[in-house]
């Protein structure tokens, strides 16, 4: 896979390892597919590269950026053993959408912190019920609920799905158009990347959906309708209240202070975040805008600032020993220091939990007890 930048356009083109030959290119301009598709003659030159390696006897294994991921539609064994090119371009078809959502600009943010993008529902508990009581009913120990690509709740052995799967089935799930229902094959890159399984989605409300993952049975048609009526009829106010939460994250009425503009709340162990730019929306800059500062700023403090996790397999023992000296909280201010010009963007580091705000109004000198008071009102939601 290959991905390249072009005035704003974005491409990925994927060639199959063995022959050289275009499996699939999908381009992407300002977050939505583009017209401008990769010219042939830049498909014709990576193909040229890789038939060059072969006659000097090198394999080339792969071609990529650091963002590249397994396609959760296809199985392991189709992408790495090509029988019949034309039949695995045709498979490839079903997973364009997922594709597309990851050149776009997302709402989401779990590409980039692996963790799984989450909201948080004003009952929580009534939900969680339910959905536990329905799917032991159903016959599976894997559902969620999903709204708008964020999961609402999910069941024990759903969060212990490995990732980058529990990342990807919410998001394959908000990438895809509206359905009443669905029956979809689905390999886990990580739990099951040879044999499919089924994930099976049905629409309780406009935007919110049930998620089950299934084997060979039961077929949709067999889950008794009188099952969702028992389970999700009384609990109907609930999931009304769940339908707004996608781009808020957080229940109507939470108290966050005014300055903040956007925050990403990440809980490292459950691999869990709340990531909202919705705050004060009326305000500049942009939800647009505000996404990309707090993506770039997650990225700056990870690889600069906040080291892995002890025991993580990316730390090294040099790293360790020198954690006593690793700082807690860091700031970055863009533009004149006076509130109300430039950007102020604060990270903060707390146990398990991790989070970065976004203000605007805030002074410097305010960003560390604005990040600390804020942690401390999330801290019972995550």
């Amino acid at each position: 896979m290959g991905e390249e930048g072009t005035k704003g356009t974005v491409h990925l083109l994927c060639l199959a390892a063995s022959s050289g030959v275009p499996l699939f290119c999908r381009s992407s301009r300002g977050g939505a597919p583009a017209r401008q598709q990769l010219p042939f003659s830049v498909i014709g030159s990576l193909n040229g590269v890789h038939m060059f390696g072969q006659n000097l006897e090198v394999q080339l294994s792969s071609a990529r950026t650091e963002d590249t991921t397994v396609v959760l539609l296809v199985g392991l064994e189709e992408l790495t053993n090509i029988r019949n090119v034309e039949r695995l371009k045709k498979e490839l078809r079903a997973s364009y959408h997922l594709i597309d959502s990851f050149l776009g600009d997302s709402e989401l943010i779990g590409d980039l912190t692996q963790c799984v993008d989450c909201v948080v529902p004003p009952e929580g508990s009534l939900l969680q019920e339910a959905l536990s009581g329905f799917a032991e009913a159903a016959g599976t120990a894997f559902g969620s609920l999903v709204v708008s690509g964020r999961v609402v709740a999910a069941t024990e052995s759903w969060w212990r799905l490995g990732t980058p799967e529990a990342v990807l089935l919410p998001w394959l799930v908000g990438s895809l158009p509206p359905q009443a229902a669905r029956d979809y094959p689905v390999y886990l890159p990580h739990g099951s990347p040879t044999v499919p399984h089924r994930l099976l989605t049905l629409t309780l409300l406009p935007g919110l959906e049930l998620c089950l993952l299934f084997g060979p049975r039961p077929p949709l048609s067999q889950l008794d309708p009188q099952l969702l009526d028992r389970w999700w009829q009384p609990v109907l106010d609930p999931l009304r209240a769940c339908v707004p939460l996608g781009p808020r994250a957080l229940p109507a009425g939470f108290p966050l202070h005014m300055d903040i503009l956007g925050l990403l709340l990440l809980h490292l162990e459950l691999k869990r975040c709340l990531f909202t730019v919705e705050p004060s929306a009326d305000q500049e800059p942009s939800p647009e805008h505000r996404r990309r500062l707090l993506r770039a700023f997650y990225t700056l403090v990870t690889a600069s600032h906040f080291p892995p996790e002890p025991g993580s397999p990316e730390e090294k023992v040099e790293d360790a020993a020198q954690r006593s000296q690793v700082p807690r909280a860091c700031y970055l201010v863009s533009g004149p220091e006076e509130p109300g010009t430039g950007w102020r963007l604060v990270a903060l580091q707390s146990g398990p939990r991790r989070l970065l705000l976004l203000s605007a109004q805030s002074p410097t000198h305010a960003l560390r007890g604005l990040a600390t008071h804020t942690l401390h009102a999330l801290t019972p939601l995550l």
